[in-house]
Parts: structure tokens; C-alpha cells; sequence
């Protein structure tokens, strides 16, 4: 067993799963520790924990993020075993199967959450988390203001972020923010999962999509668009994009917004991971356009 493992298993007992012998590591988390666990019963559980959350409540927002999407938005999560400070426990889903199948069926749940959810504002009633960094959720009449002010402006005091951008880049990231009612369409906020790259999306025991590691908010739809468009999805994936377009109404014109929409999450991702995996290049990418010519 290794350290990390041995320090699943600890943590597990400690909050009275006395009956689980073994962890054996899991991947595809990047901000905790992850881990199946195995009871006397053989019943198994998926497992995480930081090393040292970054803050009180992570965990616990977390788990509300999962029931909210099931209740009001009828999308399938893991149930929530155990939500503490420091260790959360999840029902166990299975990887997803990568077929046209499954992600058609994929793009009819994610139009039923974005059409059945929709809020006369932007927010949320607590902040929640994005990785380790604190997702702000104050509650805001304009889309365009909220989608400033707490998804692409609060990056900018981040100390790897002042790093990898110059105060030519932040300027433009300024400017961008100034001309966002140019840039996207007007469109209501509804529930969105909010951290939906490709490998959170997963399968229930039945094959059913399901959905882990949420950070939710109701903000634009196209924000949860944008972030699997932009992660890799495999090719099989293709008819999700149509068949949400057709089930949303999504006007022509949508995948040249992407760029501006992933702005937040590639910050999110210069902020917090070293390497960034190219985040910062398509952060100074976009912008480019916005930079003040000499």
C-alpha cells in the first residue's frame, strides 16, 4: 500500500469505516488523493481527501453540488456516502464507454439541465471550489458582470498567473471583459455543472451518463459547452455537440465563442498546476486580439 493509500485507509477509519481492509489507488484526479476501497461485505466505495483541504467546507459543497444536479436537473451522480472535512466517499460508477450511444444520450441530459434550470440571476448561494481555489458564486443580475468579475478577473491575483501574464496580457484581459456583451449572446443563467471536462463524465452501474466533480453555479450554458468542447473528447463525441445544438436551439456561431468562454478554466488551470499543459499559450491566444498594438 502506498502512502497515499495507507492514508485513505486511515482517514476511512477514522470516520468509523472500520470494515475496509484495503485502498488501492485511483486515477484521473488532479487537486486530491483518490482511491477504491473495498468493505467486509465487498460492497466498494470510491475515495478522496486532500492532504490539507483548502478550506472547511470543500467537501461538503462538493456533495451538494452532486445532489442538486441529480434533484433539480435529473442528472445522474454518484451517491454521497460520507462528506467531512477531510474525506469524502462516493458510490462507485463505472468508466464511460465511448460509443455515439452514449454520448447522444449524454447530449439530451445536458439540454434537459440547461433547459429546465434556468434563474432569474448568476450565482449561487455559497462559493464553492474549483480544484483547490475558491470559485466565487456572489449573486449578480448581468451574466456579462458575473462572468467578469468571478470567472476571468478574479484569476488575475492569483501569484502563478501575475507569473505567467505580462501586464500587456492583463490589460487585454480587461478589455475582453469590457467588450463581452460583443462577444457573446445575452442568454439566461441555469444550473451548470461547472467543471465538466471530458473525464467527469462517467457512467452509472445501468450505463447511464453520470457526472462527478462539480462546482456548479447557474451562469451561461455554454460555459459547461465550452470546457468539453475544449478537453479532448474522443471522436465518438462529435454527435453530442449536434444533437445538443438541435435540442438547445444553439444558434450558428457557437464554437468561435468557445475560446472566450474557456478563458475561465484555462486561468483556473495556470493558477494551480505546474506544468499547465499549454493553458497559458491559449490564454495569451486569445487575448491576442485585445492587446494594444504598438
Amino acid at each position: 500500500m502506498t502512502e497515499a493509500t495507507s492514508m485513505l485507509l486511515a482517514r476511512l477509519h477514522a470516520a468509523g469505516l472500520t470494515d475496509v481492509g484495503a485502498v488501492e489507488p485511483a486515477s484521473g484526479g488532479l487537486a486530491a488523493t483518490a482511491g477504491l476501497a473495498r468493505r467486509a461485505d465487498g460492497t466498494r466505495l470510491f475515495v478522496k481527501a486532500f492532504g490539507e483541504p483548502p478550506a472547511d467546507d470543500a467537501f461538503a459543497a462538493e456533495a451538494e453540488g452532486l445532489a442538486v444536479l441529480r434533484e433539480a436537473g435529473g442528472v445522474v451522480t454518484p451517491d454521497v456516502v460520507l462528506a467531512e472535512r477531510d474525506l469524502l466517499v462516493l458510490s462507485v460508477l463505472r468508466p464511460r464507454p465511448d460509443t455515439k450511444a452514449f454520448w447522444e444520450e449524454c447530449a439530451h441530459a445536458f439540454a434537459r439541465l440547461h433547459t429546465t434550470t434556468r434563474h432569474n440571476r448568476f450565482g449561487w448561494h455559497r462559493d464553492n471550489w474549483l480544484g483547490r481555489r475558491r470559485q466565487v458564486n456572489t449573486w449578480t443580475d448581468d451574466g456579462f458582470e458575473f462572468f467578469a468579475r468571478h470567472r476571468l478577473l478574479r484569476w488575475l491575483e492569483e501569484p502563478r498567473v501575475r507569473e505567467a501574464l505580462d501586464a500587456a496580457d492583463r490589460r487585454a484581459l480587461e478589455r475582453l471583459c469590457d467588450r463581452l456583451p460583443e462577444l457573446l449572446p445575452d442568454r439566461p443563467a441555469c444550473l451548470t455543472h461547472g467543471d465538466l471536462w471530458a473525464q467527469n463524465v462517467m457512467a452509472a452501474p445501468d450505463g447511464r451518463p453520470a457526472l462527478i466533480d462539480p462546482a456548479v453555479s447557474y451562469t451561461w450554458a455554454e460555459v459547461d459547452l465550452a470546457h468539453l468542447w475544449t478537453t479532448a473528447p474522443p471522436p465518438e463525441a462529435r454527435v453530442f455537440f449536434e444533437r445538443y445544438a438541435e435540442l438547445t436551439g444553439l444558434e450558428a456561431g457557437w464554437r468561435e465563442r468557445m475560446p472566450v468562454l474557456q478563458l475561465r478554466q484555462h486561468l483556473a488551470v495556470v493558477a494551480q498546476f505546474e506544468p499547465d499543459w499549454g493553458a497559458a499559450e491559449h490564454v495569451r491566444a486569445t487575448l491576442a486580439p485585445f492587446r494594444e498594438r504598438p
